[in-house]
């Protein structure tokens, strides 16, 4: 629900919030009557058709020319056509996600680290990036008895918010901690009380270090490396494939350790470059489970691609 500060919208918006929250809420119902496999699969299907179409088709296109600027066209465009399936279903199967865990469809390789961050009550910075399903990745977590806070990006419509949030309690994951000022916060004293924190790395953040990303600048968010160096933590880097059937395949991997050299600064470029090349590596074993539809370079690197095109 709106909550005071939305008290003041007035009521064609607060109209507009219900009818929209109202559709959102048929979308839900409809995926879920289908099942996990066929909403998936009309997902998939729909971004397939549509993806394509939009003015995103461009940004996918751009940013695998800037990943694979050796791989043949024919090829390129093939796997533009397959993520956009791979998004559709992502997609979809947040309507069914609870249901997609409680049928087992979650292969986990190296569980037995989650289990010893649980046991050792000390928190870590989980890290990775927008792969396959990320939804996977905080069902996992907090499945294996690990307290965690998991960031989120509030919906602009509160009812649709409130619906998610719920949706995400169904498969136990409840710790949120909403960004900016006041999530910094909620991660800070999360931390302190021992709870690990997840955060995806892996988009646009126009302040951060820059760090070397396929050959190409971009700046990396600093706040997963600050908080392992604050709290003397490793970064857990986490990833996650899809498999056939509408299954998936995540991995814990060996945590990266930080070190402290006296240059905080130096310390924390170096830890968002290890983040970043760990999610080059994933792409690059995988490119058709990432997330290709954001703009993930700097405006400068677009510019110079745009200008080969002419």
């Amino acid at each position: 629900m709106p909550g005071e500060a939305d008290k003041r919208v007035s009521f064609r918006q607060d109209l507009i919030w219900r009818l929209e929250a109202a559709g959102f809420a048929g979308f839900v119902g409809f995926m879920r009557l289908l099942g996990v496999e066929r909403a998936s699969a009309l997902g998939g299907w729909l971004l397939r058709t549509l993806g394509p179409k939009t003015g995103t088709q461009k940004t996918v296109m751009r940013n695998l020319r800037i990943a694979f600027p050796d791989m043949p066209a024919d090829e390129r465009e093939r796997l533009a056509l397959d993520q956009w399936e791979q998004t559709g279903r992502a997609f979809a199967e947040t309507a069914v996600m609870d249901m997609l865990v409680k049928q087992d469809r979650i292969e986990v390789v190296g569980r037995e680290r989650l289990h010893a961050i649980r046991d050792s009550g000390r928190p870590v910075v989980f890290a990775g990036g927008h792969f396959a399903n990320i939804e996977t990745l905080a069902a996992t977590i907090v499945g294996s008895g690990v307290p965690c806070q998991i960031t989120y990006r509030a919906a602009n419509n509160p009812y649709v918010d409130a619906q998610i949030i719920a949706a995400r309690a169904r498969y136990g994951v409840k710790l949120f901690a909403p960004k900016g000022g006041d999530g910094a916060r909620e991660l800070l004293a999360g931390m302190a009380r021992g709870e690990s924190v997840a955060l995806m790395n892996d988009q646009k953040f126009s302040e951060g270090p820059e760090v070397m990303f396929f050959g190409q600048p971009v700046n990396a968010a600093p706040g997963p490396s600050r908080l392992a160096l604050r709290f003397g933590t490793v970064l857990q880097p986490m990833s996650v494939v899809r498999l056939p059937g509408v299954r998936f395949r995540l991995t814990v991997y060996e945590p990266i350790v930080l070190e402290k050299t006296g240059d905080r600064q130096a310390d924390i470029a170096r830890g968002v470059q290890a983040i970043t090349t760990f999610v080059e590596d994933r792409v690059r074993e995988s490119p058709v489970d990432w997330f290709w539809v954001h703009k993930r370079w700097p405006d400068r690197v677009y510019a110079a691609l745009k200008a080969d095109e002419s």
